[in-house]
């Protein structure tokens, strides 16, 4: 199964994907960032759907149009979003039905969005943690295929209590997508 990866960030859920030896084809991303470097250096194909605004006049449609025919030129068959700053709209979710994976910060489905850790901080939860789940259409949601407790400790920072979430992250995603792949074998 053709597996691809899309990112925004440094990539190191990317990284975990290849230690894991993942079959990725490509590595996607909607803004120059450590992940394509990351692939660069795995020697996989990589490429930079630029997004060109982050404003109101972005149009989400028409930029999923461009995530997608990039997809289907790498004949891909999963997509693994890691950390990609850009909710896709309808089109990829037509072209690939529950074949979209999520990793999200918090025990869906509380703190949805992008502040879940933040919020979890202001709630004053003693227990948060990651979900993998399917992507739909709206943020956050879909079947969840594994979620893992991390605690909140009472010294936490956001950035303290991310990383430790980020840790669990980086080693359920990459089994819940071995599964997945072995699964369509």
């Amino acid at each position: 199964m053709r597996l691809a990866v899309l990112a925004s960030g440094s990539g190191t859920i990317l990284q975990a994907m290849l230690e894991e030896g993942l079959p990725i084809a490509v590595v996607l991303a909607d803004r120059p960032c450590g992940a394509l470097e990351r692939a660069e250096a795995a020697g996989l194909p990589s490429e930079l759907v630029d997004r060109e605004s982050f404003g109101d006049d972005f149009d989400r449609f028409a930029y999923t149009e461009r995530v997608v025919d990039a997809l289907e030129r790498h004949r891909v068959e999963l997509v693994a979003m890691a950390g990609f700053g850009t909710i896709l709209d309808k089109p990829a979710h037509d072209a690939y039905p529950d074949r979209i994976v999520n990793t999200h910060p918090a025990l869906l489905p509380a703190f949805k969005g992008w502040h879940a850790v933040d919020e979890a901080l202001a709630a004053g939860v003693k227990v948060t943690g990651c979900t993998v789940h399917i992507a739909r259409l709206e943020v956050d949601d879909g079947p969840i295929l594994a979620q893992e407790a991390v605690p909140v400790l009472a010294e936490d920072t956001a950035a303290t209590l991310h990383e430790r979430i980020k840790a669990v992250e980086r080693r359920i995603y990459p089994a819940v997508l071995r599964q997945l792949i072995e699964e369509d074998d």
